[in-house]
């Protein structure tokens, strides 16, 4: 941690608030920025702000319904990112239907662990279960710190194979970046060209979008580094995603007349519990531990 000024004291503190779900609100006081998670609704983090300014895109309507997928905030994707061909995949000659993203995103987690030295932190975790097993057979926990202090966010993951044979998955984020003007993005992505997973083409990348089309889904691979970067000149915003290499795809999403943006680090392409391409083999009894970090800069 850097030196704190003569007299600047850090406070880092947590609180509890319910509403529909039950919200916890992590701070750091003295940068003037907050997080909020909501542990029930699949361990989202729904906010994130900075001196008052939100980081983070959330559709409110959705979000109160328990029946729709959250469409903001950062959703968690695993054990799939993206989707399968009819949702099924096979293995071990049997066939499983799984939704798109997978279903950590839609589960409820646990708090086990909340901390306010140093950094503000809260780490959750979830645990295979009967509903998981029906369409996902291995036994696992997950454990998510969400650690904030000044304008970085830092995601660290543990996954466990409680299993006795080894457990295929893959995993990625997939955050909703608020944005008013699209044409004021510009773009610093790791890579020279993307599959458009509506039209399977390849194309260059020249490092802008054409954000008059209804749709824009691209996936980027083959990246040279472990970060990007996006500038809003609109709100006078520098986002910074540092990801580690086990996130060998960016994917790029928004839709047309929505003030949001998704840049997500994927583990894997869809289709991988299928494919096998960059699919993680984690064996059994071991843990493999992760970490994606955001920075938000106002200029």
């Amino acid at each position: 941690m850097p030196n704190a000024p003569l007299g600047l004291k850090f406070v880092f503190t947590i609180a509890l608030q319910q509403e529909q779900y039950k919200t916890y609100i992590l701070s750091d006081q003295t940068a003037g920025s907050q997080l909020e998670v909501v542990p029930e609704r699949g361990g989202i983090i729904t906010r994130w702000s900075i001196k008052g300014q939100d980081i983070l895109y959330l559709d409110a309507e959705r979000f109160t319904n328990p029946d729709l997928s959250v469409r903001g905030g950062i959703p968690i994707l695993f054990p799939i990112c993206g989707n399968l061909p009819d949702n099924i995949y096979t293995y071990n000659g049997k066939r499983y239907t799984l939704k798109q993203h997978g279903f950590a995103r839609d589960l409820p987690w646990e708090v086990t662990d909340q901390r306010t030295q140093e950094q503000v932190s809260l780490t959750l975790v979830l645990n295979s279960n009967e509903q998981t097993r029906a369409v996902y057979p291995f036994d696992f926990q997950l454990a998510f710190t969400y650690e904030l202090q000044g304008n970085t966010l830092e995601i660290r993951q543990q996954y466990k194979n409680l299993s006795s044979t080894p457990m295929p998955f893959s995993t990625g984020f997939h955050p909703y970046f608020l944005v008013g003007d699209k044409t004021g993005l510009e773009f610093e992505i790791p890579s020279q060209q993307y599959l458009d997973q509506q039209s399977k083409e390849i194309h260059p990348f020249n490092g802008n979008f054409d954000f008059s089309r209804d749709e824009i889904d691209f996936a980027f691979g083959e990246l040279t580094s472990q970060s990007a970067k996006v500038t809003d000149n609109s709100r006078k915003l520098t986002l910074t995603l540092d990801y580690d290499d086990i996130y060998s795809k960016l994917v790029f999403w928004t839709i047309k007349g929505k003030e949001f943006y998704c840049l997500e680090p994927w583990s894997a392409p869809r289709n991988s519990l299928n494919t096998g391409e960059n699919l993680i083999m984690l064996e059994s009894g071991a843990s493999y531990s992760k970490s994606v970090r955001l920075g938000a800069n106002f200029f």
